[in-house]
């Protein structure tokens, strides 16, 4: 054990001098070789988190735009999903999936440079590490939900389930997409709300905005129109519409008449459907309806026909014109009977019963008294 004495004469400061410089020349290569080793351990560390992140960037660039006359690899396959998201749609979950991937493996890099560097210095890792252990076993049982939070985020925003923008149903909320999380997803409920729903608490995903969407359009026509004649001028009034701006890029497939939907003692129903932008079928199908109607109506087509009314008084069976004079022979309450008509009969019955009573003559008064 090294003498901490502070030296009173020449001879212990000669001594100290002595021991201090054979101390340094037994250790600095020691030292060296420990600084040397440390360095090393963190130049190769950054050295290896700069390629693993470039690798990492050129793959997302990859799957984001893979060539154009080469068939998409499997890893551009993972987000290509042709058909049913967009390039935009693309590039913002290989950007979010990306920085996951380069989270992750600059803690990993990091993290074990570290504790090569604390190995350098001599230390004991041993007990580091198993503290670590149970701390983590105890953080991961308090902090499962966390967990379970963040590996469905993981997993949704891999998958595109949804991305901002998108109108999702999530079985607990309803409303627009703000912002996607690895732990939580805020949506904009049709009342303004703002709702934050954890990851880990979605069960199922209804999405009615991605890729694309629907336009249905119920056209009502008379019972008796041609339907042929119908049918053609909706396809003609239907592919104008899809020519003009903005609908020529909302509509992104011609409108297909199905047929007939339905049918009624008056109408008939034909439905029309097309595919449309994402979030764009709605507008799509107020427009068309609003076309459709104007035609309809310039060309003479009616909605509905004009059903024949029930059997009327005097066509329909005795009892039925009995019960239709007897009410309207019967006057409004607290109202004074109609006069007999001028044209009726004065010897039938009916002009009789309509007659008004007259009212009784009053006796004159006697004016002779009894003795």
């Amino acid at each position: 054990m090294p003498d901490l004495r502070i030296p009173t004469s020449a001879q212990e400061v000669s001594d100290s001098t002595r021991q201090a410089a054979g101390w340094f020349d037994s250790h600095w290569q020691d030292w060296l070789a420990s600084g040397i080793r440390i360095v090393f351990i963190i130049v190769l560390a950054l050295v290896l988190r700069a390629m693993v992140r470039k690798v990492i960037t050129q793959l997302i660039t990859r799957m984001i735009r893979p060539g154009e006359e080469e068939e998409p690899s499997r890893l551009g396959g993972l987000l290509a999903n042709t058909g049913v998201v967009n390039p935009e749609r693309r590039q913002q979950r290989a950007e979010a999936i990306g920085s996951v991937l380069r989270s992750v493996a600059s803690f990993t890099i990091l993290g074990t440079a570290a504790l090569m560097v604390l190995s350098a210095l001599g230390m004991n890792l041993a007990p580091l590490l198993a503290s670590a252990g149970v701390a983590g076993v105890a953080i991961g049982f308090g902090a499962r939900n966390l967990v379970t939070d963040f590996l469905s985020g993981v997993f949704m925003i891999m998958e595109d389930q949804y991305g901002v923008g998108d109108e999702i149903d999530t079985g607990v909320a309803t409303g627009t997409v703000l912002e996607v999380g690895l732990r939580v997803t805020k949506l904009r409920g049709a009342g303004g709300e703002i709702w934050y729903i954890r990851n880990g608490e979605v069960k199922r995903i209804a999405n009615m905005s991605q890729g694309w969407s629907t336009a249905s359009v119920d056209v009502q026509v008379g019972y008796k129109e041609d339907l042929e004649r119908v049918e053609a001028l909706i396809a003609e009034t239907a592919e104008a519409m899809a020519k003009e701006a903005p609908y020529d890029e909302l509509v992104w497939a011609p409108f297909k008449i199905l047929g007939v939907e339905s049918v009624a003692a008056d109408s008939v129903v034909l439905r029309i459907e097309a595919r449309t932008a994402p979030g764009k079928s709605l507008s799509v199908a107020r427009a068309l309806r609003q076309r459709v109607k104007r035609v309809l109506d310039e060309a003479g087509i009616k909605v509905k026909e004009e059903l024949p009314l029930p059997a009327a008084a005097g066509t329909g069976t005795g009892t039925t014109a009995a019960m239709v004079l007897t009410t309207a022979a019967v006057p409004a309450p607290g109202t004074d009977p109609a006069p007999p008509s001028a044209l009726s009969d004065p010897t039938s019955a009916g002009y009789k019963a309509a007659t008004p009573i007259p009212a009784p003559v009053r006796p004159a008064d006697d004016t002779t008294k009894a003795p």
